[in-house]
């Protein structure tokens, strides 16, 4: 794998014109494949929507499974995943799209999956500064499924791509969401 310059950057996410779920992430001169959300690209995040929201976002920060495989190469803050990392989902809870610890009585997302979707998490400022009740949790930067099926509205790529756009990026590097 070749390493580029690295570059605050943008990464520039656009959807297929052929399917709504499926787009391209473009970051300089690399361009990869992505998966979107069920319902597209939509310009009003609603929580449960099944949409990618539309907008610029920071990515803030890392979590990976410790279990399986190293930490990614990056300048953003990692953090491992254990079994009792959980993303709060519920609109009425104070700690609505924060990171919990599990057990936890409220809705949440659990971060430690059977599946390979979280084994690298990107979490986007993304209705986090205030969270707006309703508005959308855990919108994600993540792993895809095989074959790119869609997420409940996160922005997903392969494991090998994920790794290099992240080792590619800087500090304040921005996802920006296009319709």
């Amino acid at each position: 794998m070749k390493t580029l310059k690295k570059s605050a950057g943008m990464l520039e996410v656009r959807a297929s014109p052929l399917n709504r779920t499926r787009g391209v992430l473009s970051l300089g001169r690399i361009t990869v494949p992505c998966a979107l959300g069920r319902t597209g690209i939509v310009m009003r995040k609603r929580e449960g929507d099944g949409g990618t929201p539309v907008g610029r976002f920071e990515l803030l920060h890392v979590y990976y499974r410790p279990d399986r495989g190293l930490p990614p190469a990056t300048l953003l803050p990692t953090e491992p995943l254990t079994p009792a990392s959980g993303w709060c989902d519920d609109p009425g809870h104070r700690l609505y799209n924060r990171p919990v610890q599990l057990p936890f009585a409220a809705s949440h997302e659990k971060m430690w999956r059977d599946d390979r979707l979280y084994d690298i998490i990107v979490v986007l400022d993304c209705n986090l500064n205030p969270a707006v009740k309703g508005q959308g949790s855990a919108i994600f930067f993540h792993i895809a499924r095989p074959g790119y099926s869609p997420t409940e509205g996160c922005v997903a790529v392969s494991p090998e791509h994920m790794r290099l756009i992240l080792q590619n990026i800087d500090l304040g590097a921005e996802m920006v969401i296009h319709t």
